[in-house]
């Protein structure tokens, strides 16, 4: 097909028929602004030529497509997470007595009680057995003095990771304290430690008869104690673990008449 052209008007493309392709004509004195892209094609039946816009209905459509895709994604994403939440919250209620109606934030709150509840139980099945808890911890307690000769006796344990050099900073912690050690004990439970003394202050020099002084003997014993906690945390946190055999063992190497570690 031949172009046609006779139909260009000059008044409104000057005498330059050209122009009409060009998009920067100065037909108006001043250049247009940029457009959206555009062609020009042969219309067969008019004999003329017209402006086909941009093909962007497939775009559009690939566009969509990603949308639905990442809508159904998430929702299926959605519907596993909920799922499994259900999952959990139905075995918790198989785990607490309640109501199976009952909402999910009264559900949560039973499990946490019953929780403190266990943990208050096992502590209390505990008490007097030399069982390492979780938790890093000093205790020292005074003692009745029974035997009224001037001297006082007190109760101190320590719980906390095991490592190789722990048995010979708490035998110099204790040497330190100028104290006798009427009875020691060790257990472990995997990679916990636990060691109960018993000391006794000494007859002469050393007795403390006041109660001030009784404190300010219990005060250095539990510092004494924390600083080789202390030392076993940072030691932890910078060695690989040490990991004990599980079988607790309780021994007591440690008889009355044993001055030392």
């Amino acid at each position: 097909m031949a172009l046609y052209t006779d139909r260009c008007e000059p008044g409104l493309y000057g005498s330059d028929p050209h122009q009409m392709f060009d998009p920067f004509s100065r037909a108006n004195g001043s250049v247009p602004e940029v457009a959206t892209p555009q062609s020009l094609v042969l219309d067969g039946e008019k004999s003329e030529l017209v402006i086909k816009a941009p093909n962007r209905v497939a775009k559009k459509n690939v566009s969509e497509e990603k949308a639905l895709a990442a809508l159904r994604n998430h929702s299926e994403a959605e519907r596993r997470r909920r799922e499994r939440i259900n999952s959990h919250l139905a075995t918790l209620r198989g785990l607490v007595p309640c109501d199976d109606k009952m909402d999910k934030a009264t559900l949560l709150a039973h499990v946490i009680e019953e929780v403190k509840e266990l943990k208050k139980k096992a502590a209390a099945a505990s008490e007097g057995l030399l069982v390492p808890m979780d938790a890093d911890e000093v205790k020292v307690e005074p003692l009745d003095d029974a035997a009224g000769n001037g001297t006082f006796s007190f109760k101190a344990s320590i719980c906390c990771e095991y490592r190789p050099e722990l048995l010979s900073d708490l035998r110099q912690a204790i040497d330190a304290l100028r104290l006798k050690i009427v009875k020691a004990e060790i257990s472990t439970l995997e990679s916990r430690l636990r060691n109960d003394f018993i000391f006794s202050s000494g007859k002469d020099e050393f007795s403390y008869r006041s109660s001030v002084e009784r404190q300010l003997l219990a005060s250095s014993i539990r510092q004494a104690l924390c600083n080789v906690l202390a030392k076993t945390s940072i030691s932890t946190e910078y060695s690989p673990r040490t990991t004990l055999p599980s079988k607790r063992r309780r021994v007591s190497f440690l008889d009355s008449s044993s001055p030392s570690l």
